[in-house]
């Protein structure tokens, strides 16, 4: 990742006055969550995709800065509302907002950051870019109502659990990149190209994200909290689909009606272990990784194409 943050660091540094103006408030309280907000932000990596596609097009104009700024909102907005749907009290290591100002203050901090999207776009008449990060809004709600829908029963298959993180995560990530893309590159296709290439990317990003669910690393937030929320990620997914009939039963009824006791935790982190739940998973991540760098390489060589390359292997060799 240091290739790309050296290539776009002052971009970066352009970007981080763009989104501190967008989330800007006259209302004493909102503003100083927002402060909070940015003082916190994560890897910024949403931002770094959209503008590395497009200094891969050309030049980094003010639209892009405002795409990034877009994306940026969108995607805090989103962390802000699943913080309150997971009754979480933490986000990268620090309290999250509904922990700090509660869930109603949270939702409407949410709805606000949504809203200065959405304006931020128009008042523009970058159109192009809000009609691409609209749809990924929209993919994203049903990713997220697919996975509760299909939590209930917790009989998923693979291609429900691909449905799902195409929606909820790979959505954004593809919308960045074509966004950053479509600021610069004249031609459609090459547009679509980036939007597939980031698909891929997230698909990638968010198994990792369920691998680390089987880690005992310290990754800012509790090892095996998807199966305490009852999430079947592909890991486990793979384990009940291959393992015997009793254990499948076992991990099941765990799962059901288990899931807060630490030790009933352990066992089935271990079943998947023992199962090959968390060697299949590195294998299907490192596929998508790999579709996603065929893409890439579709383009010419240059600097800016080895730091996407740099991007995209971070994401699946990242430690947290």
């Amino acid at each position: 990742m240091k290739k790309a943050i050296q290539l776009i660091d002052q971009d970066l540094t352009r970007f981080e006055e763009y989104f501190s103006k967008a989330v800007k408030s006259n209302v004493p309280l909102l503003d100083r969550i927002m402060q909070y907000i940015v003082k916190r932000k994560g890897k910024q990596m949403r931002p770094m995709f959209v503008l590395l596609s497009a200094k891969l097009g050309g030049e980094i104009t003010t639209t892009t800065y405002r795409a990034a700024s877009l994306v940026e909102l969108l995607h805090t907005a989103t962390l802000v509302h699943d913080d309150v749907v997971d009754e979480s009290t933490e986000r990268r290591g620090f309290f999250s907002i509904n922990a700090l100002w509660k869930n109603k203050v949270a939702v409407l901090v949410g709805d606000y950051l949504l809203s200065k999207g959405l304006l931020l776009s128009l008042n523009n008449n970058d159109y192009k870019i809000l009609q691409i990060l609209s749809e990924a809004v929209r993919q994203m709600s049903e990713g997220e109502l697919l996975q509760i829908e299909k939590a209930r029963n917790l009989n998923l298959s693979e291609e429900v659990y691909f449905s799902i993180i195409k929606g909820k995560t790979a959505s954004l990530l593809s919308s960045a990149c074509a966004a950053g893309a479509s600021t610069t590159f004249c031609e459609e296709k090459n547009i679509e190209k980036m939007q597939q290439f980031g698909e891929k990317v997230g698909m990638a990003f968010q198994i990792k994200d369920d691998l680390f669910d089987y880690s005992a690393e310290n990754i800012g937030k509790p090892t095996g909290n998807d199966i305490k929320e009852k999430k079947l990620t592909l890991p486990l997914i793979y384990t009940l689909n291959n393992c015997a009939p009793t254990l499948r039963k076992k991990i099941i009824y765990i799962v059901k009606n288990e899931n807060r006791d630490p030790e009933k935790v352990g066992f089935v982190i271990n079943a998947v272990k023992n199962a090959g739940g968390i060697d299949y998973a590195t294998k299907k991540m490192l596929n998508f990784r790999d579709e996603a760098l065929a893409l890439l390489h579709e383009f010419s060589v240059s600097e800016i194409r080895d730091a996407l390359e740099d991007l995209v292997r971070y994401t699946t060799d990242r430690e947290y």
